[in-house]
């Protein structure tokens, strides 16, 4: 009995998404500890992990060849950038215009993708732990060494990485879709507390708790998508071995469409059936799918089978029966909602049908449109094209170059006037700081302090109680691991972990304790001037450009309505422009809720209008869910092309979304239209031989056509001007 629970256990905690990563970097960093311990070369040992360190924050997701050329891209610019600091380092002048020019560049390789930004990255990483080789050796001679000792663990953990993506190609496409159908299910989950029948309940916050989960569902199918085209091209033909990969992702994407169609006003619902048992079971069937969803995201981490449990089933059937009882009471006042509860059970069949059917096995994809957009720039041209767009002041990544570039200048300024020994962790603390939005460098200065307090307590502790060298030594592999688990979710655990590795290290040098308060002053000083530069230096205040941010979401729902209407007069089809169509709403949504995110942290004088922001952001929710709907449920419809009203509906709304979008783009308030309720009017008067989709886009032209008037109104109401910013360099 033990022996299986035990490979159960073992089965589990190498499925985690984390456990690849993780046993990687405990392999390389353990055998650069024995090495250093077994011949004697224990000074070795921080140098080559930070060179390891240096190397994991370069790595991105790709196929074993992609990682071939990250690694040799990696390791040329290292050597380019410590051989630079290890000349220029007794040249104070040359030197710091040289990192500056360097920081602003390696940033801006951020435009070619997210291989390049974390090459850049890491490129400066390693540059600033030479200088701090550099500051401890105080001589040419041994600095080469410590530069060769980074370069050689770099090297290590890139190879490595080249041999473990080769060796588990698939298993990081798995975990993302794994991850995806986890963050689904938890939409589901969230979606069906919505369908509780209380009256005048928190309805607002369930629906913004709904967007910021939709956030994450968006960003995990997108990191999804990645991580196919990196391993199976932009050809879109994948074969019997990529075909579970493919069919998974088409299936999330399609659960996400239905999920977040909306064809109900929510508190119309609890009104009308509050004594009726049916909102309860369209609850209990969306929280079922939703663990049913998170059920299969877990049997495809753990490559086991996946069933679709017989109470989700019952459940379904539970809800079918509750809607014909509805039915058959004959009332007209219900008519038009017991529809939207039937289309909401419409698409609920085809979530069960697809979990029913569920298997995961590899299978050809034949007859289907497996295309999928790849943005990233693929030629010389495509780059420089890239490159020339971020070379100008609306930029983010041109701006945050600028930032970073003039933080680093301040803070070697600071520490030759202030801290001349051992300052070189203030441009190390800048360079991690230091974020493209304010906001992401408030929170990330308040986990940097914090985490380095915490840190530099434990290692007192530690290295009292533990003053043996070998014991030591297994603390900075302890440390390392906790940093590498938890540097891109955990910052403040990671900048304790990271805090304890370095000075355990250097403490194996002989002098760990001098290093202490050190290491807190220069932290404190860079952080101080982190947060001056994100608030002075071409700060991108959120609020100054939330309007473009608004018009960007009407207009890529203008965009996808036209796509999802064209498939009700030609039929439907998946295809590419439909996906692409689809994916950029959403996108688009999701930089919505980013963007008033990272206002919340913004300066009061800077915010502009967040509870105006909020409302437009809850109204562009419902719009996206009354167009997900006819997504959903697109199918050829003779009806529809022929229909004069639809037509005119269609039109209208075409043209209020993209007036409004236009006039948002241009800081405008949009004129009203007051043909808008009058066509919805007429579109609500069904006539009784239409079919049905015909009826279902009437509806949901009518419900955007009634929510323009609101969404005009919040929209100006959002991007009322802010009073003017103090003097800063560059503020807009």
């Amino acid at each position: 009995m033990g022996m299986p629970r035990l490979e159960r256990q073992l089965g589990q905690l190498w499925a985690h998404e984390k456990a690849s990563y993780g046993l990687r970097v405990f392999i390389a960093l353990t055998s650069v500890l024995a090495y250093g311990w077994y011949y004697d070369r224990i000074g070795a040992i921080p140098g080559l992990f930070l060179g390891i360190i240096a190397s994991a924050i370069a790595e991105t997701d790709d196929n074993w060849w992609g990682r071939t050329k990250s690694v040799v891209l990696s390791l040329l610019c290292f050597s380019l950038a410590a051989a630079s600091v290890v000349w220029l380092f007794p040249h104070p002048l040359p030197f710091i215009t040289a990192l500056a020019l360097t920081a602003f560049c390696l940033t801006l390789l951020g435009a070619l993708g997210e291989r390049y930004a974390s090459i850049g990255q890491a490129t400066v990483t390693l540059a600033i732990y030479t200088m701090l080789a550099m500051d401890q050796l105080k001589s040419p001679g041994p600095a080469w060494q410590e530069v060769w000792h980074l370069l050689i663990g770099a090297a290590w953990y890139g190879a490595l990485s080249i041999l473990w993506t080769a060796m588990f190609a698939n298993r990081p496409v798995r975990e993302r879709l794994a991850r995806v159908f986890f963050e689904l299910g938890h939409y589901l989950q969230l979606k069906a507390d919505l369908f509780e029948p209380v009256r005048h309940g928190k309805l607002d916050a369930r629906q913004l708790a709904l967007a910021e989960q939709n956030v994450r569902v968006v960003e995990t199918l997108n990191t999804a998508k990645t991580a196919i085209l990196s391993r199976f091209g932009r050809s879109g033909r994948p074969g019997v071995q990529s075909g579970l990969y493919f069919r998974l992702y088409y299936m999330a994407q399609d659960f996400h469409e239905r999920a977040s169609s909306s064809h109900y006003p929510y508190a119309s619902l609890a009104d009308t059936f509050f004594h009726s048992d049916v909102l309860y079971r369209c609850r209990r069937l969306l929280s079922l799918q939703g663990k049913a969803c998170q059920a299969l995201g877990q049997a495809l981490r753990l490559r086991q089978p996946f069933t679709y449990g017989e109470q989700a089933l019952q459940a379904g059937q539970d809800l079918t029966e509750s809607l014909q009882y509805l039915r058959e009471q004959k009332r007209p006042q219900w008519t038009r909602l017991i529809g939207s509860l039937q289309l909401l059970a419409h698409n609920l069949s085809s979530i069960e049908r697809q979990l029913s059917e569920a298997s995961l096995v590899d299978t050809p994809m034949e007859g289907i449109d497996t295309r999928l957009r790849d943005s990233s720039p693929h030629t010389l041209r495509e780059m420089a094209t890239r490159l020339r767009q971020s070379l100008t002041t609306g930029s983010l990544l041109f701006r945050h170059g600028v930032r970073i570039a003039v933080a680093l200048i301040a803070g070697y300024v600071v520490l030759k006037l202030v801290h001349p020994e051992n300052g070189y962790w203030i441009l190390l603390t800048i360079l991690f700081v230091c974020r493209p939005h304010f906001g992401a460098t408030r929170r990330r200065l308040v986990e940097r302090i914090a985490g380095t307090l915490v840190g530099l307590g434990a290692t007192w502790a530690l290295m009292q109680l533990f003053p043996g060298t070998q014991l030591q030594l297994l603390l900075a592999l302890v440390a390392a691991l906790v940093f590498f688990f938890n540097r891109t979710d955990r910052y403040l655990l990671a900048t304790a972990a990271i805090t304890v590795m370095a000075l355990v290290c250097f403490n194996l040098l002989g002098n760990g304790f001098v290093l202490i308060w050190p290491r807190l002053l220069d932290t404190l000083i860079g952080c101080a001037i982190a947060a001056i530069a994100s608030l002075l230096i071409l700060p991108d205040w959120q609020g100054r450009r939330l309007h473009r941010v608004m018009a960007q979401v009407l207009a890529t729902s203008t965009a996808y309505l036209d796509e999802v209407l064209g498939q009700y007069r030609s039929g439907m089809r998946d295809d590419l422009p439909y996906r692409v169509a689809r994916r950029d709403m959403h996108n688009a949504d999701v930089a919505l809720s980013v963007a008033l995110a990272h206002m919340l942290r913004e300066p009061g004088y800077a915010r502009g209008n967040l509870d105006g922001g909020f409302r437009f952001l809850a109204l562009s929710n419902t719009l996206l869910g009354y167009l997900s709907a006819l997504g959903a449920h697109r199918a050829q419809s003779t009806l529809v092309e022929e229909d004069p009203v639809i037509t005119a509906g269609h039109q209208r709304l075409q043209q209020s979304l993209s007036q409004l979008a236009e006039a948002l783009a241009k800081r405008d308030t949009a004129p009203p239209q007051e043909e808008e309720i009058a066509l919805a009017d007429a579109l609500e008067q069904i006539p009784d031989d239409i079919d049905e989709k015909a009826r279902l886009v009437r509806t949901q032209l009518a419900l955007m056509l009634r929510l323009m008037p609101k969404l005009r109104s919040t929209a100006a109401e959002a991007i009322q001007l802010q009073s003017p910013t103090p003097a800063a360099v560059g503020a807009t």
